[in-house]
């Protein structure tokens, strides 16, 4: 079964630094959030799918239990290196299918891990969320984590107070991770999102029931962002955010508000890796919501 984009990690060393870039990119950003085995976060949302700005906050609390190894020690140890997108997180309709896919595929990373915490609404009522979360590896990319997340509590996660943007950001269009060799990573993608990869021009791309996900080559993605890839001579990176917007023009006073050097001009509009912490932010018009 296909699984659509769910979140994406964008881990960096400055917590509040990087929710106050978003704000200022005109995004709505939540509440800081903890986990107990000491990274914090703030949630920008949309519709289905959300960016999760993390920092490994309280490395004393890292434990030997799974989710401190596979994503406390994980992200703390590419922030040491850089900031940018670390983890791409699938829908789950199932935990314990995706488990059992990615076993018999031998990519599975561990047993499904579940947890629980507390969040907020808008009015500032307290609610429960809870995850399961099922990891993947693909061996010849050390630089991504890959995980599928089952949500238990939906309707206390997503709310449409925190999906109104003042950039008038609607949605998710697409994943951009790059690579040198992309056709060696077919496989692991065509089995984590459970749909076939598409040969483009540099790469090839997966179309799921929310947003693409894509694998270019660096000069492929140079050439069509007009920004730098990141360097990949050691593993593939996620290099860029492809964000649905209902109205470019609102995008026009955003350079100055963020205090960045500009945009780029042009179809789509790009904020680059130098000016979003390591991230290429890529906005797209769209004529409806982006699902």
């Amino acid at each position: 079964m296909p699984r659509g984009l769910d979140h994406i990690v964008h881990a960096v060393r400055d917590l509040d630094a990087a929710a106050d870039l978003y704000r200022r990119l005109g995004f709505t950003v939540g509440a800081r959030n903890r986990h107990p085995w000491g990274t914090h976060n703030y949630i920008v949302q949309f519709p289905g799918f959300f960016i999760e700005l993390l920092t490994l906050a309280e490395p004393d609390k890292l434990g030997s239990d799974g989710f401190s190894i596979l994503f406390g020690a994980y992200n703390r140890y590419f922030t040491q290196r850089s900031e940018g997108l670390s983890v791409l997180i699938l829908e789950s309709k199932d935990a314990r299918v995706d488990e059992s896919e990615f076993r018999a595929a031998s990519i599975l990373t561990a047993p499904t891990m579940r947890f629980e915490r507390e969040g907020k609404r808008p009015d500032g009522a307290t609610v429960k969320v809870g995850f399961s979360l099922t990891f993947a590896e693909d061996k010849a990319a050390s630089n991504i984590r890959f995980a599928t997340c089952q949500q238990h509590y939906p309707e206390n996660f997503w709310n449409p107070e925190f999906q109104r943007h003042a950039n008038s950001a609607v949605g998710i269009v697409g994943v951009v991770a790059v690579a040198e060799g992309p056709e060696r990573h077919t496989r692991f993608f065509e089995i984590f999102a459970g749909a076939a990869p598409i040969a483009i021009d540099g790469g090839f791309e997966i179309r799921t029931p929310r947003g693409t996900i894509e694998m270019l080559a660096p000069a492929n993605f140079t050439h069509r962002f007009g920004v730098s890839a990141p360097e990949v001579s050691r593993s593939p990176r996620l290099a860029a955010l492809r964000v649905g917007v209902a109205n470019m023009s609102l995008l026009e006073a955003v350079p100055e508000q963020a205090g960045i050097a500009g945009i780029f001009v042009g179809n789509p509009r790009v904020v680059g890796p130098n000016d979003a912490m390591g991230a290429a932010l890529i906005f797209e018009p769209v004529a409806r919501e982006a699902r």
